[in-house]
């Protein structure tokens, strides 16, 4: 039996969101979108410096944009969790959901547990490696319409790496939960051991296409997670 927490932590891709829409529609579209949007951005506060780190880290002049484009679209084929990508990727997802060109995916069973705890009062919080800015963007422009009032707060890779056990201690006390009373949903076995060595609760989603792990309990759906 899966014992009610007193806060949840939740991840997204292949959690409560189908993982193809993120893989085949919005990262194809950052891919596509980036090197047109530095151009254009290079000077704005918010791209400047991520900008600025990229070109340290590869050996460029700042100004050499086709260099960091080229990074950026490198990191994005390897699928590297990497902050500055992460940020730049958001900015860029930003456009493409406000202008309505895609909106993003989440299982029905996990909107209806997602309003319903929120309704009863449960403290819900996001782990993403996603940016924080595009974890808000994801929520507040579903099928379902904003599902940002679900949530307390948003952690990602700025927190620390997901398959770190640091990086829960550091949300446990963020959100000033005990570490035995925070339940953590991912579909990934080493997020999950990660989190249930820093004293978390643990479930893994299984979704379409996900290998179930032994060593974590195993539900199929938000729905018969049982409370």
């Amino acid at each position: 039996m899966i014992v009610r927490p007193d806060a949840l932590v939740t991840d997204i891709e292949g959690t409560t969101s189908d993982i193809s829409f993120v893989q085949k529609v919005m990262f194809p579209y950052a891919r596509q979108a980036l090197p047109g949007y530095l151009q254009a951005h290079a000077k704005d506060p918010q791209v400047l410096p991520w900008i600025a780190q990229i070109a340290a880290e590869i050996g460029c002049a700042s100004d050499d944009l086709d260099a960091v484009s080229s990074a950026l679209i490198d990191w994005i084929d390897a699928d590297r969790k990497h902050t500055a990508l992460k940020a730049l990727q958001g900015q860029v997802w930003e456009n493409a959901f406000r202008s309505g060109e895609f909106v993003a995916h989440v299982y029905p069973d996990a909107v209806a547990a997602l309003r319903r705890w929120q309704t009863e009062g449960l403290p819900m919080y996001v782990y993403s490696s996603g940016s924080i800015q595009a974890q808000k963007l994801y929520f507040g422009h579903t099928q379902d319409g904003d599902l940002r009032p679900c949530f307390r707060d948003y952690f990602d890779t700025t927190t620390g790496p997901k398959r770190e056990v640091d990086s829960y201690r550091r949300i446990a006390e963020a959100i000033a939960v005990p570490p035995d009373r925070i339940l953590f949903l991912s579909d990934i076995g080493a997020e999950l051991d990660a989190a249930r060595a820093a004293g978390w609760n643990t479930v893994q989603i299984v979704r379409e296409g996900t290998t179930a792990v032994a060593e974590h309990d195993a539900v199929g759906s938000f729905d018969q997670l049982g409370f």
